[in-house]
Formats: structure tokens, sequence, C-alpha cells
């Protein structure tokens, strides 16, 4: 009598059962090869639909993570694209063309009938006819942007109301700063007929207290984690002003391409590559005449620690909870001064920078040392003192309120703008109190409009057209689908002919392979690139 038993090839005689589960499982080594092939080891999938063969497949799509820790392979490529678009416009000698063009006849007419919606919605008030008139409203600028219109329309919901007005007078605290005409150039001057430098900027906030070389505070108790935290969450609204006062003081339109990484105590700073050279008295006078002052309510002392504010169905408003009374609501706060004031510390470093220079790549690979990791990962927390350091400015954001809609305006009596049921302080879902990101609401990149004249999508389309055009020569031609044929949906939960994840990402790995191959036979046909002409 015999009996089959299924074997597999990491099963061996003898092996404890300690042994065996020490052994890889099957998904894990299919990870570890995407990330060797360079393939997405986290992929959502999309059901794609072929109007034409009706033919319906599964695709793996890349998750587009920028974090190493999450998906490497993705992480990489994000990285090589922002380095393509840093190279790309630091040291541009010709302007970018920004043209618009001419608005289209389906352009005109599509903005016409809009007009002709607003009227009416105006019109009909507050009814169901004003609801659907809004949501076709929705849908026309949803059709204009796929047109190519860009630009904010005034909406149907906005109130109308003009911004409080706030002094502009500069404070007595703050040098003066000159003021030239802006011209409508980006590309810095040539000197001596053959040179066209730029710059690499640093940035950094003031101090809050004497640190050790960990990062942590000599005296914690003495350390200014208030400042610390408000000085994180406007760290980005301060550095767009340093924008504006540099190019007043440069007088033209200086483009720049920065990241935003955190010091070793945790707080923001800022790696800027500026086209164009700018001397280095301009940089430190503006950097210490630039500052942000935030007109909100004062929010020093809490209101409410013990007992919280609830909402009052009836009111449609957060009341006390114990004499019953609405609370202030944000554009009832009084503001008669700045609650908060951010400004730069004195260290500035400024360093020209010659184009097609290793100087210059090496400056390219330091701004983007730290893109793949998150800026948890950055600042260590290694030592208790450090964990310890962490912990107190986590504290300090998890109350700061992050914008007029953070529901931590509850802590400090003040009703935040749109406030809802759904609200409740210390639950924000901003991205400035996460620990992750230390206090840091916005992007890790800050890229101007005009520095390279392409977006993102652009630089990939790029790089993508290379790759076509080598292949091309080699006699290897890629159809293009028409993407008017496929139809994309998600997948519905539960779906049986959805395939394992191994399996895509498998396919996603031979794919790969094969593409990998086809492009190393392209650059072997092509032969070394011809020196003596680079040399000449």
């Amino acid at each position: 009598m015999s009996t089959n038993v299924t074997t597999f090839p990491g099963d061996v005689a003898g092996q404890t059962r300690a042994e065996r589960m020490r052994q890889p499982a099957a998904l894990d080594v299919t990870k570890a090869a995407a990330e060797q092939h360079g393939v997405c080891v986290r992929p959502f999938t999309m059901e794609v639909e072929d109007h034409e063969s009706y033919e319906v497949r599964y695709v793996a799509v890349p998750c587009g993570s920028t974090v190493e820790s999450v998906c490497k392979p993705c992480a990489k490529k994000a990285k090589a694209l922002r380095m393509a678009q840093c190279r790309e416009g630091w040291h541009m000698d010709v302007e970018p063309d920004f043209t618009p063009e001419p608005p289209t006849k389906d352009q005109t007419e599509l903005l016409e009938y809009r007009a002709d919606l607003m009227k009416a919605f105006k019109e009909e008030g507050n009814s169901a006819e004003a609801d659907e008139l809004r949501e076709e409203i929705h849908g026309v600028d949803e059709e204009l942007r796929q047109l190519g219109v860009r630009g904010r329309l005034p909406s149907p919901d906005d109130p109308g109301k003009r911004p409080v007005k706030r002094s502009t007078k500069r404070r007595q605290d703050a040098p003066d700063l000159p003021r030239r005409r802006v011209e409508k150039r980006t590309v810095g001057r040539e000197f001596a007929g053959a040179f066209r430098p730029s710059m690499f900027v640093t940035l950094t906030l003031d101090t809050y207290g004497k640190v050790r070389d960990d990062g942590t505070p000599v005296d914690p108790d003495s350390y200014d984690y208030r400042r610390a935290a408000r000085d994180a969450v406007h760290f980005a609204s301060l550095v767009d002003r340093w924008w504006q006062n540099l190019r007043r003081v440069a007088g033209w339109d200086v483009q720049y391409f920065a990241t935003v990484e955190p010091q070793k105590r945790a707080a923001p700073h800022l790696h800027a590559a500026l086209r164009g050279s700018i001397p280095h008295e301009v940089i430190r006078l503006v950097t210490a005449a630039t500052y942000h002052q935030v007109w909100w309510p004062n929010h020093d002392e809490r209101v409410y620690v013990d007992r919280l504010p609830v909402w009052d169905f009836d009111l449609k408003a957060f009341i006390d909870p114990d004499t019953r009374k609405a609370l202030t609501t944000w554009e009832d706060a009084e503001v008669e001064e700045p609650a908060h004031v951010a400004k730069f510390g004195q260290q500035v470093h400024s360093k020209g920078i010659l184009g097609g220079s290793e100087e210059s790549g090496r400056h390219i690979g330091y701004l983007t040392k730290y893109l793949t990791k998150s800026i948890g990962e950055v600042v260590e927390q290694d030592t208790e003192r450090q964990r310890r350091h962490a912990d107190r400015l986590a504290a300090e954001l998890a109350v700061t309120p992050c914008s007029d809609r953070c529901a931590n305006w509850l802590f400090y009596g003040v009703q935040p703008r749109g406030a809802n049921s759904r609200m409740s302080p210390g639950r924000c879902k901003g991205r400035a109190h996460r620990r992750a990101t230390l206090g840091l609401p916005g992007r890790r990149v800050l890229v101007s409009r005009k520095w390279s004249g392409k977006t993102l999508a652009d630089h990939k389309a790029d790089r993508k057209r290379f790759v076509v055009q080598a292949l091309k020569a080699v006699g290897i031609e890629k159809p293009e689908q028409d993407p008017a044929r496929l139809v994309w949906h998600k997948v519905r939960p539960g779906d049986p002919n959805l395939p394992p994840r191994a399996h895509l990402l498998m396919h996603a790995i031979a794919q790969r392979v094969t593409w990998k191959a086809e492009y190393d036979r392209a650059l072997l046909a092509a032969g070394p690139p011809d020196l003596s002409a680079t040399a000449a």
C-alpha cells in the first residue's frame, strides 16, 4: 500500500518544525525578487476592460510611494525623477516658454453655459432646484479641467465676503528691505562671457534653547517646545515669504528647487537650489528681514483641559458643558495682534555652484538624500533622552492648531471654521499633528512653477520617450494603445477572478526582465558615447 505525499522544494527530511518555520515564505521571496528587479512590492489591482476586443484583465498598478521603507522600488523611481527635475532646471540658460494657448471654442462655449448656470443658481436661492444647479456647475467645472482650463472659478458656495485686511507695515524689530522692480526673467546673469553660476542655500529656524550633539536640549524644562511646534506648523508660510522678499530685493523672478528636512533637534530646515547668482550679503539680509505673522486668535492658554465643549444639535454649534453657551466663532474671535511670529535663525549658508561641475552633481545628491525616508526615520530616536525630546514635541503638536479649521481650537474656547458634530478636540486629521511628520504639514519638495518648464509627468514622459526611441533604433517597436479604448475599474470586493498578489508580482517581474533585456540590447547596439566630441 503506497501513500501519496506532496513535497515541496523547501522540505528536507529530518528538519524540525522550527527549522522549517525559519525558511522564507514564498510571498517574501517574491517580494525580494520584485525589489531586485525594480518592481513595486505593494501594488493595487485594477480591472481593465478593452472596448474593442472585450478583453478584461487585471493590472498591478504601482503604489507610487516615496518612502523606501514602504516600497523601495517606487521610492527609488520617485527620487530619480526628482533628481532629473532638479538637474534640468538648475543651470538653464534659456528662458522657459510659458506663453498660454488661446482659448478654444469648446472652452468658451462651456464657460458661457457655466455663467448661465451661476445666474440661475443665485436666482433660485435655497431650494431643491438650487442643489441640482450646484451639482451641474461642479460637473461643468470638471469638464473645463479636462479641456485644459487651469485656475479656480468662482464657486456657488463662496460666501462672497472680503478677507479681513491686516496692516502691511513692517515690524519695528525687523530690518528694512530695499525693493526693486521684478524683471520678467528667470535665468541668472552671465559673467565673463562664459560663466552662469547658480546657488545652493540652507536656511534654519531660530534656537529654542541649547542642545547637545544628539539634538536633545540641555535643559528640557527651559526649552521652548511651544515655539518649536508653532514654527514647524508655519514653516511653509515663512518659506513662501522668504521667496517673495528675495525676488523683490534681487529684482528678478528667482526660481528654486528646495527640500525640507529635519535637524537632529527635530526642527525643520531648508536646502534650496537657486537658479542664477545672488550676492551672499543679499541672502543674509533677506533672511534676517523675513518673518511670518500668524493673525489667529490667541491660543497660549487652554480654556478646556479636564472638561471639553459638546456639540448642540439645536444650535448647530459647540457649547460650554457648564454654562451651555455657544463658543465664540472663528469670525467673531478678537485678533488684536499676531498670535505668533515665525522667523529664521542667524545660521545661513549660501554657496555658488557652476553647472555641469562635479560639485553640482554632489549637491543634487545632497538635496535628494533623504527623500526616500520619512521624517520620523530621519530624526534619530535611539536613546531614552532622544525619545523623551520627541515625546514632548509631539505632545505640544497634539494641542497646537494647524489651520483655521483645526479641531484643536476647541481647547481654546474657539469654534473652528466649518465646525460640525464629528469634530473632537485633539483628533484633527492634519498631517502637522502626526508624530511621523514632526509638525510639517506640507510637502517636502518645493519647486517653483518656472523651474524647468515641465511638470513631473512631463519629466516622466521624457524618460519614456528616450527608452522608446532607443528600442526603436534596434528594431523593437512598442505598440501604443489608445487610452480611449480602455476603461479602468476598481476591483469589486470578493471578485472570484482576482488573481493572488504573488501571481501579479511574478508576472510583473517576468515583464520587467524582458524589458531590461531589450533595453540592454539597445544600449549595446548604440555603442559607447563619443568622448572626443565632448572633449572638443
